[in-house]
């Protein structure tokens, strides 16, 4: 399908299915198993879902929401809707009753498909605020006795039923679409206020899926794993991706589940968030510390052979004599192990969503685990450069997309980006709107930099860079990546010093590494809570903090810091479902906290 381009999504799928109809689309778990499904048999599916749609009566740009999570239903729904001719609003599963009634109504959606009979609880308890909801189309639960709630297996015998008598209609449908009909209202989770709908046409996802085709780095040959929130941009980019390239994908959003599958699965590429990479890290360093002395000892030096190998490898160059020898020996003994754990097939991964940390990539890159890191909004359609397999710099989000065109503002670094996969507006937001898009150029809120090649590299965002009361600026992200590199036992940090005369900290402990460095330790009595009062623990993360300080200007270097009692999580609304931490919230609840930190300092005076 190299090269051609499509009116709309569901073009471009259709064009999938006459392509390769009997070819694998997906795989996806039932209890203990892996069932499979051809793009023949997923269009079936679609087809009737977009069937019943017509059957109640769906309009063209009209909104369907998705409540659930990741699953093959989710694909089946979104490109059912699509296909029927209506635009599909995300929810995310962990959000409430009251934000979900926002999100219903501010995108003037008609009909919803909710995961299970506990999502639907959700939309029964704000039916009454939700009066234009028709139905809502229920995953795995049952339905409702007045048929306001029916099954998706309901839905697709109307569909079967309606196609049966209207057999050109979802054709005449689809053909009807163009590129600048609505596809997707992507409510931002945001991590201040509330949320903001974007509002993505066909143009943006076809665009999408043709442009990662042409990087050349994914071929039909490949298996993806998608565990991200299809609810999420960067989720949906890589559905809009297989469509186009015709890769399988296995469907799974369980995250506990996530690497025991990668080990079944075996795929050859998987994307995935820092926040997952940083707790792989955290459990291989841990194991290797509790294998004893000389495991642990083994374990260094590996690393230390792998990291000069990476060092060549990312100057074009291969390890020759000596090097070579023990890189052999250390991936024998070492990489192989955490290879397997991934599968054995692995490609490479790609991070996105938040700052993927240079010593993080490097660390892999050591294990011979290529991450390649990029860089996009939801207001791009999520993929808007990309480092890629021939040509990365760590520490860098890669170069743009082709055809999408980025300046960097002379005034403030600000990253400005233009191209067909910007964002229309946001919903029912014009003044926001007018913004965020100045002569077609999306402005970010991040500030970077472009290298003499062409290759971006992200400083922070806008509107969280520090600026001491000593006028001295602070990039918080760096930091707060670099040090939890430092030690496998620290999960959040939050560096914190606007307008203060010098920069704290708020660190949490991940549970996990901890639990069995308490073990060791004789500490194994104690809970959670109390572990992170113990004076081991803060000596250890003082070390860490001490070693970060080490580096860095004396401006910029963490003072103070707390260890708080619980990591932080989405379910208490402190990260996003994308895994970033949501900075004024978190910095609002614990103010007593930072606020302590700085008494009979000038800044409190």
């Amino acid at each position: 399908m190299s090269g051609k381009s499509f009116d709309s999504v569901p073009a471009m799928f259709l064009h999938r299915i006459q392509d390769t109809p009997k070819a694998l689309a997906y795989l996806y778990p039932v209890k203990d198993d892996w069932k499979k499904m051809t793009w023949a048999e997923a269009g079936e599916r679609v087809r009737a879902v977009a069937g019943g749609l017509h059957s109640f009566g769906l309009g063209l740009e009209e909104r369907c929401a998705i409540l659930s999570s990741t699953r093959l239903e989710w694909i089946l729904a979104d490109l059912g809707v699509l296909g029927a001719g209506g635009a599909t609003t995300t929810i995310y599963p962990s959000n409430t009753p009251e934000e979900c009634e926002y999100i219903i109504n501010d995108s003037q959606t008609q009909y919803v498909f909710a995961e299970n009979d506990d999502q639907v609880a959700k939309l029964l308890e704000i039916r009454e605020q939700i009066p234009q909801v028709k139905h809502v189309i229920n995953f795995d639960g049952g339905e409702s006795e007045d048929g306001w709630v029916i099954t998706l297996k309901q839905l697709e015998e109307l569909g079967d039923a309606f196609n049966k008598e209207n057999p050109e209609k979802y054709e005449a449908v689809i053909n009807e679409l163009k590129e600048d009909h609505l596809s997707t209202l992507i409510y931002t989770s945001g991590t201040t206020g509330k949320p903001k709908g974007v509002e993505l046409l066909h143009r943006s996802w076809v665009y999408e899926g043709k442009g990662i085709h042409d990087l050349g780095i994914l071929s039909a040959s490949d298996l993806q794993y998608l565990w991200l929130p299809l609810s999420h941009s960067f989720g949906k980019v890589l559905e809009a991706s297989q469509i186009y390239t015709g890769y399988p994908t296995a469907v799974d959003g369980r995250i506990p589940k996530l690497v025991d599958n990668l080990a079944v699965v075996r795929p050859t590429f998987m994307a995935a968030a820092p926040r997952i990479f940083e707790k792989v890290y955290n459990k291989v360093v841990t194991n290797a510390q509790g294998g004893g002395a000389i495991k642990y000892s083994i374990f260094k030096w590996a690393v230390k052979i792998g990291s000069q190998v990476s060092k060549l490898k990312q100057k074009g160059k291969e390890p020759s004599g000596l090097l070579a020898i023990q890189a052999k020996l250390a991936h024998k003994l070492v990489f192989s192990k955490l290879q397997e754990r991934f599968g054995g097939r692995l490609k490479f991964f790609i991070s996105g969503s938040a700052p993927l940390s240079r010593e993080l990539a490097e660390f892999f890159h050591a294990a011979d685990i290529l991450i390649l890191e990029g860089y996009g909004l939801t207001e791009s359609s999520a993929a808007s450069f990309v480092n890629l397999p021939e040509s990365y710099k760590f520490g860098t989000v890669g170069l743009p997309l082709p055809g999408t065109e980025v300046k960097i503002a002379e005034e403030d670094g600000e990253i400005l980006i233009k191209g067909p996969g910007v964002l229309r507006g946001y919903h029912n937001m014009p003044e926001v709107t007018a913004e965020t898009l100045k002569d077609g150029w999306l402005m970010t809120g991040d500030i970077g930099e472009l290298d003499a090649d062409g290759f971006l590299k992200i400083t922070d965002r806008k509107k969280d860079l520090i600026k001491t009361s000593g006028g001295k600026y602070v990039a918080p992200q760096a930091l707060e990546g670099t040090l939890k590199s430092l030690s496998p036992y620290i999960s959040q940090v939050l560096v914190h010093g606007n307008k203060r005369n010098f920069c704290t900290a708020l660190v949490t402990i991940d549970e996990e590494s901890i639990a069995g460095w308490a073990e060791e330790n004789g500490l194994s009595n104690l809970s959670y809570e109390a572990l992170t009062k113990h004076e081991k623990v803060i000596a250890m993360v003082q070390e860490a903090v001490d070693e970060l300080n080490s580096g860095l200007a004396r401006y910029e270097t963490i003072k103070k810091f707390a260890i708080l009692p619980k990591d932080l999580s989405v379910e208490d609304g402190e990260m996003t479902a994308s895994l970033k931490v949501k900075r004024k919230v978190i910095e609002k609840k614990y103010m007593s906290v930072l606020d302590s930190f700085y008494e009979g300092s000038l800044s409190s005076l």
